[in-house]
């Protein structure tokens, strides 16, 4: 567990020992923290009772000037109370345009009591650094200079008839005062009014994040500067309401997480605390979320729209997609705090939690804060705001244009999810603003702006493992549904959050088991699809057929052949408006679509799988197999070595370990069990197996067998059967000169398997070509083309070999 310390800071006490009779005092100053997270001036609390405050002249009495837009302080004046007095200056303050703070107070050495009151402007003086810095030199968090030595201030007294009378006032101010628009944001000023607590808390158990309430907010009191507090404010009110609503059962849920820690010290759990270890936020992951993440952690998606209990609490899973494309647990947070320096915390922690290594991309909701603090910790990682966020937000923020233009939300999407280029997108996008007059709307402004980080087309050059580019992943906002819903209690959420892991689970299990034990229906002769049946998973295996059995219908035409290079128009048959560019390099087996479906998606597309066929690519490549769709994929090496660190305690390592033993005998057994005579040699096998697995217990691990040989002890049969053996008795190792031999001889039959394929490849593309040339010469000879299309017809210079597969009845 870990905490955040914050430095608390000591009150600087100096004594007036010029005064020694009735009038000696004490003077304390008050500082304040500018930059704290919390709200904790208590100037506007009390801005009401300046409203009613009676001011005194000590001359000529109760006194208000005349025309005087901006009642200013001035020596004399007389306060009832002193809270009367700040809610003066603080109210004089928001008019002119600066912030206050109390500094000095003087005591009475007699009695305690204050007798005298120092408020000045939140410029004065400059600041006293108190950070400890952290073991590289740095501070732990940084804050901007905002003290600049202003003498403006406010000093009162208190009188024998109980009366605080101005003493001394200075007006000047050494710094740029704020405009009127401005002032809700200095921080004497910003207070959250009881009606817009009301608000929020509503719109809070409503499930509505800090963005959609301060949107809600300026929209109920006619802008921001209207409000009177920020969006920081706002965060931090929904913190403190949440701790306040939570009480103790917090408790619950560590005590779950430490009873999971010691049944496993692999479980990871950490919770932050801000200054006063008051609970912010929990993190937690399991040993089975991070040892999945070294298989598929190259995409993430983290999702804040759950609010998984009565508390409305933003419960927000870490999920990733596995080989079967079901989605898979990569931990759990619990936020009880949503600012900027909480998401950073939590990203830190996962990271360090999934052995530092980043993803290639991550998934969240369309928030700025979110996105600062993934760019802070995740700079090199590439960002995706949820499309259908976005388009449930559009739903909001133009509900009165779709009353008006029924088919606006059709062209919104249209141009969304159908355009093929980045030109395409924009022409289409400022037509679509134009035709709708909403060019100066400014959600869609600032929508277009982060057009990179939500429309696909800029998108697809990066791995998201999403089979479609325009529907929703089955993954996003979907691992605990069914489980978690808003009536749900941190204690029923505990043993929910149980049952969900084991259904996934028993999922990922049966998808294994139709993989392992249910052949697919092959509905072409091509080599190809066979291969990728015996590779991939059955999920995945359905989408590449589908790719696979669409090149019938696509028609592919050589229109540019560089010295490594041929570039491929590809189109549907009848759909020429609709064009695709495959670049193929046919040494190096390597093909480049302008779609982009592999880099998104991580399988071929239809338009290079065409254009495979028309040259000839009889099986896919091997760099086009990526490991983590196939059925192996939990299986030998993760997917970067640095994740090995990850797998430092006994524990994980035996978690990868069970899981490769399980695939391989999953697969073993179901080839065992085809046929009596097979059944009986797996049967021998397994116990030839289990001696051997006895043995090397028996020996500590230690036990090389080479050529039937044991170089340590006896041989199995000899330790098993307690026979004796004729080879035992001495040792036997293979001298380097024997060994080296052994690798010479393998590295020549490697060698010659080498040229023989490329001779039966040569032979094969000789025998193809002879082929085509007949065909010509037979079509020329008769004056009746084979083929009647332009795109692969004989006639054409480009001439490209007819289709060699076609549809099984």
């Amino acid at each position: 567990m870990e905490f955040g310390h914050g430095s608390m800071s000591n009150e600087a006490i100096e004594f007036d020992m010029m005064g020694l009779g009735e009038d000696a005092s004490i003077d304390i100053e008050h500082p304040v923290e500018e930059d704290d997270d919390d709200l904790v001036d208590h100037f506007a609390a009390a801005a009401a009772a300046a409203a009613t405050t009676t001011i005194h002249d000590t001359n000529m009495g109760p006194h208000m000037p005349e025309g005087d837009t901006i009642l200013e302080p001035y020596q004399g004046m007389e306060f009832e109370s002193e809270e009367a007095t700040k809610a003066f200056y603080n109210s004089y303050a928001r008019r002119v345009g600066f912030s206050t703070r109390v500094s000095m107070s003087r005591r009475s050495r007699r009695d305690g009591a204050i007798i005298q009151r120092s408020f000045v402007c939140a410029k004065e003086g400059f600041r006293v650094e108190k950070e400890k810095p952290l073991y590289d030199g740095r501070v732990k968090r940084p804050r901007a200079e905002t003290r600049v030595g202003c003498k403006a201030m406010l000093v009162v007294k208190i009188q024998e008839s109980g009366k605080w009378v101005v003493s001394s006032f200075v007006k000047e101010h050494n710094h740029e005062l704020v405009p009127p628009d401005k002032v809700h944001c200095l921080r004497s000023h910003r207070h959250v009014s009881g009606p817009a607590k009301s608000l929020i808390d509503t719109l809070q158990g409503a499930g509505i994040g800090p963005s959609g309430i301060m949107s809600a907010l300026i929209k109920e009191y006619g802008g921001i500067s209207n409000i009177g507090f920020t969006e920081r404010d706002c965060r931090n009110y929904m913190r403190s309401s949440r701790q306040r609503t939570l009480g103790g059962d917090t408790q619950i849920l560590l005590d779950y997480l430490r009873s999971k820690q010691a049944e496993n010290p692999s479980f990871f759990y950490a919770v932050q605390g801000d200054e006063d270890h008051c609970l912010n936020n929990i993190f937690w992951a399991d040993p089975k979320a991070r040892t999945n993440y070294t298989y598929f952690g190259d995409t993430v998606t983290f999702d804040t729209t759950y609010r998984s209990n009565r508390y409305r609490l933003p419960f927000a899973p870490f999920t990733g997609v596995n080989h079967h494309g079901q989605p898979v647990l990569f931990g759990c947070a619990l936020l009880i705090n949503e600012s900027e320096a909480s998401f950073v915390w939590l990203f830190k922690t996962w990271l360090d939690a999934m052995s530092g290594r980043p993803p290639v991309s991550i998934t969240t909701d369309h928030d700025r804060v979110i996105r600062v603090a993934i760019s802070h910790v995740f700079p090199d990682t590439r960002l995706r705001f949820c499309k259908w966020h976005i388009f449930k937000e559009f739903q909001e923020k133009l509900s009165h244009v779709l009353f008006e233009h029924p088919n606006f939300e059709a062209d919104f999407h249209k141009c969304v999810n159908l355009t093929e280029s980045v030109e395409e997108f924009e022409s289409c996008w400022y037509s679509l603003v134009d035709r709708y007059h909403l060019r100066d709307h400014e959600w869609l402004q600032a929508i277009y702006g982060d057009r990179w980080q939500w429309v696909p087309v800029y998108l697809r050059d990066t791995f998201f493992a999403e089979m479609s580019i325009t529907q929703r992943s089955d993954s996003i906002n979907s691992y605990f549904d069914g489980y978690i819903n808003a009536s749900t209690t941190l204690h029923l959420f505990v043993k929910l959050y149980e049952k969900a892991l084991e259904s996934r689970y028993e999922k990922e299990v049966k998808a294994d088991y139709d993989t392992i034990n249910t052949a697919p229906v092959l509905r072409t002769p091509s080599p190809m699809e066979k291969q990728a049946a015996g590779v991939y998973t059955r999920t995945l295996f359905m989408k590449f057929q589908e790719e696979l059995v669409e090149t019938l219908t696509f028609l592919a035409t050589k229109v540019e052949e560089e010295e490594m290079i041929t570039t491929y128009r590809v189109a549907k048959y009848g759909e020429n408006h609709r064009v695709y560019c495959v670049r193929f390099n046919i040494f190096e087996m390597k093909a480049t679509c302008s779609c982009q479906m592999f880099e998104f998606s991580g399988l071929l597309c239809r338009h290079i799988l065409t254009v495979f066929r028309v040259t000839n690519v009889l099986t896919l490549p091997s760099h086009y197999i990526l490991k983590r769709w196939t059925r192996n994929a939990k299986s030998g090496v993760i997917l970067d070595e640095n994740t090995s660190d990850l797998l430092n305690g006994a524990r994980e390592s035996l978690t990868v370990r069970y899981n490769n033993l399980r695939h391989e005998t999953f697969k073993y057994v179901d080839e065992g069990a085809k046929t009596p005579e097979v059944y009986n040699v797996a049967m021998s096998a397994l116990q030839e197996a289990a001696n051997l697995v006895a043995l090397a217990k028996k020996n500590g691990g230690r036990l090389v067998i080479s050529n039937g040989t044991c170089k340590e002890g006896l041989c199995l049969s000899c330790e098993v059967n307690k026979n004796s053996h004729p080879q035992c008795g001495s040792e036997q190792t293979s001298s380097k000169d024997e060994l080296d031999q052994t690798i010479e001889k393998l590295t020549r039959q490697l060698n010659r398997a080498r040229r023989k394929c490329e001779d039966y490849r040569s032979n094969l593309l000789s025998i193809l070509k002879d082929i085509e040339e007949q065909k010509l010469q037979l079509s020329v000879k008769s004056n009746a083309p084979l083929s009647s299309s332009n795109a692969i017809g004989l006639h054409s210079k480009h001439a490209l070999p007819l289709p060699w597969f076609c549809i099984c009845p």
